[in-house]
Protein backbone atom coordinates (compact mmCIF):
# COMPACT_ATOMS: atom_id res chain seq x y z
CA UNK A 1 0.00 0.00 0.00
CA UNK A 2 1.24 3.53 -0.68
CA UNK A 3 2.38 5.18 2.50
CA UNK A 4 0.70 8.61 2.86
CA UNK A 5 2.89 11.55 1.88
CA UNK A 6 2.94 12.92 5.42
CA UNK A 7 5.09 9.93 6.44
CA UNK A 8 7.79 11.00 3.97
CA UNK A 9 10.55 13.05 5.61
CA UNK A 10 11.11 15.94 3.22
CA UNK A 11 14.40 17.04 4.82
CA UNK A 12 15.97 13.71 3.84
CA UNK A 13 16.85 12.22 0.46
CA UNK A 14 14.83 9.44 -1.11
CA UNK A 15 17.51 6.89 -0.24
CA UNK A 16 17.61 8.04 3.39
CA UNK A 17 13.83 7.76 3.62
CA UNK A 18 13.92 4.27 2.14
CA UNK A 19 16.71 3.09 4.43
CA UNK A 20 14.62 4.11 7.45
CA UNK A 21 11.54 2.42 6.05
CA UNK A 22 13.44 -0.76 5.18
CA UNK A 23 14.62 -1.06 8.78
CA UNK A 24 11.09 -0.50 10.13
CA UNK A 25 9.52 -3.23 7.99
CA UNK A 26 12.48 -5.59 8.31
CA UNK A 27 13.75 -5.61 4.73
CA UNK A 28 17.39 -6.71 4.70
CA UNK A 29 17.94 -7.58 1.05
CA UNK A 30 20.93 -5.61 -0.12
CA UNK A 31 19.59 -4.43 -3.48
CA UNK A 32 15.92 -4.02 -2.54
CA UNK A 33 16.06 -0.21 -2.51
CA UNK A 34 17.95 0.08 -5.80
CA UNK A 35 15.64 -2.38 -7.52
CA UNK A 36 12.49 -0.61 -6.32
CA UNK A 37 13.84 2.81 -7.32
CA UNK A 38 14.62 1.55 -10.81
CA UNK A 39 11.15 0.06 -11.23
CA UNK A 40 9.50 3.47 -10.71
CA UNK A 41 12.17 5.49 -12.52
CA UNK A 42 13.64 7.33 -9.53
CA UNK A 43 17.09 5.75 -9.61
CA UNK A 44 18.70 9.03 -10.71
CA UNK A 45 16.88 11.20 -8.15
CA UNK A 46 18.13 9.61 -4.92
CA UNK A 47 20.45 12.44 -3.83
CA UNK A 48 17.82 15.17 -4.05
CA UNK A 49 15.94 16.14 -0.90
CA UNK A 50 12.38 14.80 -1.06
CA UNK A 51 11.07 18.28 -0.24
CA UNK A 52 12.20 19.33 -3.72
CA UNK A 53 10.33 16.49 -5.43
CA UNK A 54 7.24 17.15 -7.51
CA UNK A 55 3.97 15.61 -6.31
CA UNK A 56 4.27 12.93 -8.98
CA UNK A 57 7.75 11.99 -7.79
CA UNK A 58 6.51 11.80 -4.20
CA UNK A 59 3.70 9.50 -5.32
CA UNK A 60 6.25 7.27 -7.03
CA UNK A 61 8.43 7.32 -3.91
CA UNK A 62 5.43 6.11 -1.95
CA UNK A 63 5.14 3.20 -4.36
CA UNK A 64 8.85 2.45 -3.92
CA UNK A 65 8.31 2.12 -0.18
CA UNK A 66 5.47 -0.29 -0.81
CA UNK A 67 7.59 -2.37 -3.21
CA UNK A 68 10.50 -2.91 -0.83
CA UNK A 69 9.13 -6.19 0.50
CA UNK A 70 8.03 -7.50 -2.92
CA UNK A 71 4.27 -7.52 -2.31
CA UNK A 72 1.85 -9.71 -4.24
CA UNK A 73 -0.93 -7.17 -3.63
CA UNK A 74 -0.61 -3.39 -3.90
CA UNK A 75 -3.46 -1.11 -2.77
CA UNK A 76 -3.50 2.39 -4.25
CA UNK A 77 -5.84 5.13 -3.05
CA UNK A 78 -6.44 7.80 -5.72
CA UNK A 79 -2.95 7.32 -7.25
CA UNK A 80 -3.40 10.11 -9.83
CA UNK A 81 -4.98 12.62 -7.46
CA UNK A 82 -3.42 16.09 -7.78
CA UNK A 83 -1.12 15.18 -10.64
CA UNK A 84 -0.76 17.21 -13.84
CA UNK A 85 -1.49 15.52 -17.20
CA UNK A 86 2.11 14.37 -17.63
CA UNK A 87 2.20 12.99 -14.08
CA UNK A 88 -1.09 11.16 -14.65
CA UNK A 89 0.25 9.58 -17.83
CA UNK A 90 3.46 8.48 -16.07
CA UNK A 91 1.53 7.05 -13.10
CA UNK A 92 -0.82 5.20 -15.43
CA UNK A 93 2.15 3.69 -17.28
CA UNK A 94 3.80 2.68 -14.00
CA UNK A 95 0.68 0.98 -12.64
CA UNK A 96 0.21 -1.02 -15.85
CA UNK A 97 3.88 -2.00 -15.80
CA UNK A 98 3.69 -3.24 -12.21
CA UNK A 99 0.70 -5.40 -13.06
CA UNK A 100 1.85 -6.75 -16.41
CA UNK A 101 5.61 -7.04 -15.98
CA UNK A 102 5.95 -7.59 -12.23
CA UNK A 103 2.80 -9.71 -11.85
CA UNK A 104 1.54 -7.62 -8.92
CA UNK A 105 -2.19 -7.59 -8.25
CA UNK A 106 -3.21 -3.94 -7.85
CA UNK A 107 -6.37 -2.76 -6.12
CA UNK A 108 -7.22 0.86 -6.93
CA UNK A 109 -9.68 2.93 -4.92
CA UNK A 110 -10.86 5.93 -6.91
CA UNK A 111 -13.89 8.07 -7.70
CA UNK A 112 -12.35 9.26 -10.99
CA UNK A 113 -14.20 6.72 -13.11
CA UNK A 114 -12.79 7.81 -16.46
CA UNK A 115 -9.30 7.16 -15.11
CA UNK A 116 -10.27 3.80 -13.60
CA UNK A 117 -11.62 2.72 -16.98
CA UNK A 118 -8.14 3.12 -18.50
CA UNK A 119 -6.34 1.13 -15.83
CA UNK A 120 -8.29 -1.90 -14.66
CA UNK A 121 -9.46 -5.22 -16.09
CA UNK A 122 -11.99 -5.83 -13.33
CA UNK A 123 -13.91 -3.47 -11.08
CA UNK A 124 -16.18 -3.42 -8.08
CA UNK A 125 -18.73 -0.65 -7.66
CA UNK A 126 -19.25 0.42 -4.05
CA UNK A 127 -22.01 2.80 -2.97
CA UNK A 128 -22.79 3.83 0.61
CA UNK A 129 -20.58 1.07 1.97
CA UNK A 130 -22.10 -1.74 -0.10
CA UNK A 131 -20.55 -3.64 -2.98
CA UNK A 132 -23.25 -3.31 -5.63
CA UNK A 133 -21.52 -5.21 -8.39
CA UNK A 134 -18.23 -6.74 -9.47
CA UNK A 135 -17.71 -7.00 -13.19
CA UNK A 136 -14.91 -7.41 -15.73
CA UNK A 137 -14.15 -4.48 -17.99
CA UNK A 138 -14.78 -6.66 -21.06
CA UNK A 139 -18.26 -7.54 -19.79
CA UNK A 140 -18.95 -3.90 -19.02
CA UNK A 141 -17.89 -2.80 -22.48
CA UNK A 142 -20.18 -5.37 -24.08
CA UNK A 143 -23.05 -4.13 -21.91
CA UNK A 144 -22.44 -0.51 -22.82
CA UNK A 145 -24.70 0.58 -25.64
CA UNK A 146 -23.95 2.76 -28.64
CA UNK A 147 -26.17 5.77 -29.25
CA UNK A 148 -26.71 8.88 -31.34
CA UNK A 149 -26.83 11.98 -29.17
CA UNK A 150 -28.77 15.01 -30.38
CA UNK A 151 -28.37 18.31 -28.58
CA UNK A 152 -31.52 20.33 -29.26
CA UNK A 153 -33.18 23.50 -28.03
CA UNK A 154 -36.46 21.75 -27.16
CA UNK A 155 -36.06 18.19 -25.88
CA UNK A 156 -39.77 17.70 -25.10
CA UNK A 157 -40.84 18.55 -28.62
CA UNK A 158 -37.98 16.52 -30.09
CA UNK A 159 -38.91 13.47 -28.00
CA UNK A 160 -42.52 13.65 -29.17
CA UNK A 161 -41.36 13.85 -32.79
CA UNK A 162 -39.06 10.84 -32.36
CA UNK A 163 -41.94 8.78 -31.03
CA UNK A 164 -44.70 9.96 -33.37
CA UNK A 165 -42.76 10.28 -36.63
CA UNK A 166 -39.99 7.68 -36.35
CA UNK A 167 -41.58 5.31 -33.82
CA UNK A 168 -38.41 5.61 -31.74
CA UNK A 169 -39.03 4.66 -28.12
CA UNK A 170 -35.55 3.49 -27.14
CA UNK A 171 -34.12 6.86 -26.15
CA UNK A 172 -33.14 8.79 -23.03
CA UNK A 173 -33.09 12.49 -22.21
CA UNK A 174 -29.82 13.43 -20.48
CA UNK A 175 -29.40 16.84 -18.93
CA UNK A 176 -31.35 19.61 -20.61
CA UNK A 177 -31.48 19.34 -24.38
CA UNK A 178 -29.45 16.13 -24.84
CA UNK A 179 -31.31 13.13 -26.24
CA UNK A 180 -29.62 9.74 -26.68
CA UNK A 181 -31.18 7.51 -29.33
CA UNK A 182 -30.21 3.84 -29.04
CA UNK A 183 -31.49 2.75 -32.45
CA UNK A 184 -31.84 3.97 -36.05
CA UNK A 185 -28.07 4.13 -36.58
CA UNK A 186 -27.18 5.56 -39.98
CA UNK A 187 -30.36 7.63 -40.04
CA UNK A 188 -29.11 10.58 -38.02
CA UNK A 189 -29.12 12.80 -41.13
CA UNK A 190 -32.78 12.03 -41.83
CA UNK A 191 -33.68 12.56 -38.16
CA UNK A 192 -31.77 15.85 -38.14
CA UNK A 193 -33.59 17.18 -41.21
CA UNK A 194 -36.95 16.20 -39.76
CA UNK A 195 -36.19 17.93 -36.46
CA UNK A 196 -35.11 21.11 -38.25
CA UNK A 197 -38.20 21.09 -40.51
CA UNK A 198 -40.29 21.03 -37.34
CA UNK A 199 -38.57 24.13 -35.95
CA UNK A 200 -36.30 22.24 -33.56
CA UNK A 201 -32.79 23.63 -33.55
CA UNK A 202 -30.15 20.89 -33.60
CA UNK A 203 -26.96 22.16 -31.98
CA UNK A 204 -24.88 18.98 -32.11
CA UNK A 205 -25.02 15.36 -33.29
CA UNK A 206 -22.48 12.80 -32.06
CA UNK A 207 -22.11 9.01 -32.16
CA UNK A 208 -20.93 7.61 -28.85
CA UNK A 209 -21.48 4.85 -26.32
CA UNK A 210 -22.25 4.55 -22.63
CA UNK A 211 -19.25 4.99 -20.33
CA UNK A 212 -18.45 3.80 -16.84
CA UNK A 213 -19.95 7.00 -15.40
CA UNK A 214 -23.26 6.20 -17.10
CA UNK A 215 -23.20 2.62 -15.84
CA UNK A 216 -22.43 3.78 -12.29
CA UNK A 217 -25.19 6.40 -12.38
CA UNK A 218 -27.78 3.89 -13.54
CA UNK A 219 -26.63 1.33 -10.97
CA UNK A 220 -26.74 3.60 -7.92
CA UNK A 221 -29.75 5.53 -9.16
CA UNK A 222 -31.91 2.52 -9.88
CA UNK A 223 -32.02 3.05 -13.62
CA UNK A 224 -32.21 0.28 -16.17
CA UNK A 225 -28.97 -1.40 -17.17
CA UNK A 226 -28.88 -3.63 -20.19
Amino acid sequence: MIIPLWYILENLTARENLLINAKIIGVHKRNAIEEALEIVGLQHETKKLVGKYSLGMKQRLGIVRALLHYPELLILDEPTNGLDPIGIKEMRKLIKSLAQERNITILISSHILAEVEQLVDRMGIIHEGRLLEEVSLDTLRKANRKYIEFQVNNDNKAAMLLENHFKIFDYEVHDEGNIRVYSHFGQQGHINRTLVRNDIEVLKIVMSEDRLEDYFTKLVGGGTIG
